[in-house]
């Protein structure tokens, strides 16, 4: 019988690539020949238990309880993952173990992994669909001319449209599904929407998404950059994240008697979200950076209320029509490309359980930009503005007992630690200096 391992080595594969991604939202990778596949999903490849504290700044540890250069942790890839990406490489997501196999708390894909079956065990699955935005650099990370762009327009479609073609071909042939591709609003930015997932299986397509588009743009003598707020003053990008949860085959977002159709669970999960973001924030857009984006008018949802359609709410309500063929669903705004993807989804889906397991009341619409309400007019409507200063997100992720029921205290402990050294280390530069040092710390 041929092995996976030979026939890949048959079909071209020499190399496998396996990545995992740390609460500071970085991709790390080790890689193995085609011959150590098999020791690469079972026993592991070690990797230091300080790498959960590795910072953007490429040089800094957070240290923190569980986070140390003493012992050992093993990563290990998902072969029912594995994809190969061209040129003889292959590429699986891995997750964290210990030496004896047992899950490491602090894991982001084991700890998404974890809210998937609790889910399950309460009678719910979850489809998850990811945008990636994301900003053409030169291969140094300066700007690039933009003489032709228009917001939307067909001009950068031509100007990339040999990039566009080989992202949309590679991308297929590693089977990933996008679903639109176009021009973003700022000069030089894309955004590429992925076809829903369940929860796990969509955050490990993100990734490999971003590794197709960094390989591409490396043909074109480009580098692409993730960063929330890559030149300062720019409308920055983000990391949107639709969800939908069905209880067997039923959606709990439509087909009800509540608000805009929804059942009562779907309510409940909506409201669980949107009373959780002020101490989900660091999860979702905690980086050192991501405060410059969190603006109104930046559409980064930062207010902390729900709209249907309303794209400066932090949760826009989507409804099922001819249009949305994939059904009702939420998309939460605040997300960006420095969150850990993996973490951002399980605080999304963590919070919406919760919030159906307490039957969480869904607060009042938000039908208009709120941030052209009064501040009466906000607080009479419960609208929260969400914060922009990171030491307030960090306290209060770090004083969640909510948050810690649902991630863990090794997740929620890395992911404070690796922000308050961002905090602590680089808070006193202004907006140039810090999008200049971390413009390119999220690439791939």
């Amino acid at each position: 019988m041929t092995t996976p391992a030979a026939q890949l080595e048959a079909d071209g594969v020499h190399t496998v690539v396996g990545t995992v991604v740390t609460p500071a939202g970085l991709t790390h990778a080790k890689t193995v020949p085609i011959r150590r596949l098999d020791a690469f999903a079972d026993a592991g490849l070690g990797f230091s238990p300080v790498t959960h504290g590795f910072t953007i700044d490429r040089t800094g540890i957070a240290f923190a309880e569980g986070i140390s250069v003493v012992g050992d942790q093993r990563i290990r890839i998902d072969l029912d993952a594995l994809r190969t990406i061209g040129d003889g490489l292959a590429w699986a997501p891995a997750s964290f173990f210990d030496q004896d196999g047992n899950p490491i708390p602090a894991c982001a894909r084991g700890t998404l992994a974890r809210i998937e079956s609790r889910l399950a065990q309460a009678g719910f699955r979850a489809l998850v669909g990811h945008e990636i935005e994301f900003l053409l650099v030169d291969s140094n990370g300066n700007r690039l001319p933009g003489n032709l762009w228009a917001q939307y327009g067909l001009a950068g479609v031509l100007e990339y449209e040999g990039f566009i073609r080989e992202v949309t071909v590679a991308a297929g042939t590693a089977g990933v599904d996008i679903e639109q591709f176009h021009p973003e609003y700022g000069v030089n930015q894309f955004e590429i929407s992925l076809a829903p997932r369940s929860a796990v299986t969509a955050a490990d397509q993100l990734i490999l998404a971003r590794i197709i588009i960094g390989r591409v743009a490396r043909k074109y003598g480009l580098r692409v950059s993730l960063s929330p707020v890559p030149f300062a003053g720019s409308v920055g990008s983000g990391a949107h994240q639709h969800f939908s949860l069905l209880r067997g085959d039923v959606p709990v977002f439509s087909g009800g008697t509540g608000t805009q159709g929804m059942t009562p669970e779907g309510e409940s999960a909506i409201g669980g979200i949107v009373s959780g973001l002020p101490q989900a924030q660091l999860i979702f857009c905690g980086s050192i950076v991501s405060g410059l984006r969190m603006k109104p008018g930046n559409w980064a949802g930062a207010y902390a209320c729900w709209g249907t359609e309303n794209r400066e709410a932090a949760v826009r309500f989507v409804r099922g029509t001819h249009g949305n063929p994939h059904g009702a669903n939420a998309e939460v705004k605040v997300v960006d490309p420095s969150a850990n993807p993996y973490f951002a989804t399980a605080a999304i889906l963590g919070l919406a359980l919760d919030g159906i397991e307490h039957s969480a009341p869904l607060p009042r619409e938000t039908s208009v930009d709120p941030a052209t309400l009064s501040d009466d007019a906000r607080a009479a409507a419960g609208v929260l503005a969400l914060s922009a200063d990171q030491s307030e997100q960090i306290t209060a992720l770090d004083g969640s007992a909510r948050l810690r029921a649902i991630l863990g205290d090794a997740a929620v402990n890395a992911l404070v630690a690796v922000r308050r050294y961002e905090h602590e280390t680089y808070s006193q530069l202004d907006a140039e200096a810090l999008t200049e040092k971390f413009r390119m710390a999220w690439s791939l």
